[in-house]
């Protein structure tokens, strides 16, 4: 992979952490209109914790970064599938396992900017063509 592609990912990891440390309210804000699945939302953060390994071998991750990213993907895996069903939304409301995810992505987010209250990432809606 070129340096812009790590640069990429490295970026595109930052954007979801920043949305997965949110506040709930802050989440359900950013998702208004949007019907995003939770199952999408947990398998792209398990898609980005595998290419760590890769990154932080090529040290665009350091290895505190690569530490808890590790930990965010092994909360994820231990996810019961059943939670993982229906609209993400939903899923922040009723299942605890997304206080646990924000948690760990606020401590990602600590070591790697020193603070974990980030700009969200902007909303992509459907039909728009916005990124």
């Amino acid at each position: 992979m070129n340096d812009l592609g790590d640069a990429h990912l490295r970026t595109w990891t930052l954007r979801l952490m920043a949305l997965l440390s949110a506040d709930r309210h802050a989440q359900l804000a950013w998702l208004r209109g949007q019907e995003t699945e939770t199952t999408d939302v947990a398998e792209e953060m398990e898609l980005l914790c595998r290419v760590a390994e890769g990154l932080a071998e090529r040290a665009v991750f350091a290895p505190g970064e690569l530490r808890d990213l590790r930990t965010v993907g092994r909360r994820l895996g231990t996810m019961d599938v059943s939670h993982r069903v229906g609209y993400w939304a939903d899923a922040l409301s009723t299942d605890p396992a997304w206080d646990d995810i924000r948690a760990l992505a606020r401590q990602f987010l600590v070591t790697s900017l020193g603070d974990w209250r980030q700009p969200l990432p902007r909303p992509v809606r459907s039909g728009t063509g916005d990124n």
